[in-house]
């Protein structure tokens, strides 16, 4: 009497045919794995199962990073998509007022922030109607408020861009959109020679939205193209 287990012919056949179907199997290679261990004994150590086992744990690392890299490729493709979406609408307006207003409403939906807010600094105070009419975008704070705001009120240069996670918005930027900002973008802005600076504050009531890991060469290339755009309106 054989001791041969039975197979099924077409079984037999078609693994036969097509031995890749087991190899590419992971569930089906570990359980012959665990199958050949249990046929030879406890008291054999079997050094290829255990060099597979390492192999097989260094392809999963592996596979997690490669997932990961390609994750974080879509996610710089659509953010880079998008910053080139934000800057060409920005570029529509003909009129300095529609370019301020679509700044608070079109090209922050297209950003996905929840507020957005041009300070700019002036030895005037806000109470010009124009500033009036663009109050929901626009801010006007004293010489020195961007620096001490981004800094802390710390002697430090400023960084271009600043990316943080806060407990509430600051009033003097983002009014009363201030109570849901959780985390900010700001982005200093320079008007050239014999102008004060501005700031490009952009809120979110997602306190990950933004933080100080995340890169920051978007962002900084969407300021240069805000400034230079400033530029022609100020000139």
């Amino acid at each position: 009497m054989s001791s041969k287990p039975e197979m099924n012919d077409a079984l037999r056949e078609r693994i036969i045919a097509q031995p890749d179907v087991i190899l590419e199997d992971q569930d089906l290679m570990r359980a012959l794995i665990a199958a050949n261990e249990r046929a030879m004994g406890g008291n054999i150590v079997d050094l290829r199962g255990i060099a597979m086992d390492r192999l097989e744990a260094r392809l999963d690392r592996l596979e997690d990073t490669h997932r990961s890299v390609i994750a974080a490729a879509y996610e710089n493709l659509a953010g880079t998509n998008q910053v080139h979406r934000a800057i060409l609408r920005m570029l529509d307006p003909v009129e300095f007022e529609t370019f301020l207003r679509d700044l608070g409403g079109e090209v922050a939906h297209i950003l996905r922030v929840d507020s957005i807010r041009l300070v700019l600094e002036s030895v005037q105070n806000d109470s010009d109607p124009a500033v009036r009419r663009l109050g929901d975008v626009l801010s006007v704070a004293e010489p020195g408020f961007i620096k001490s705001y981004l800094t802390g009120g710390r002697d430090v240069p400023a960084r271009q861009v600043t990316l943080r996670q806060i407990n509430e918005g600051d009033m003097r930027i983002y009014g009363r959109d201030a109570t849901f900002v959780r985390s900010e973008a700001c982005l200093m802005l320079d008007f050239g020679p014999d102008r004060l600076p501005g700031m490009l504050a952009m809120g979110a009531e997602d306190p990950h939205q933004f933080s100080p890991q995340q890169g920051t060469d978007l962002l900084a290339f969407f300021a240069g193209v805000f400034e230079r755009s400033m530029r022609r309106w100020l000139s």
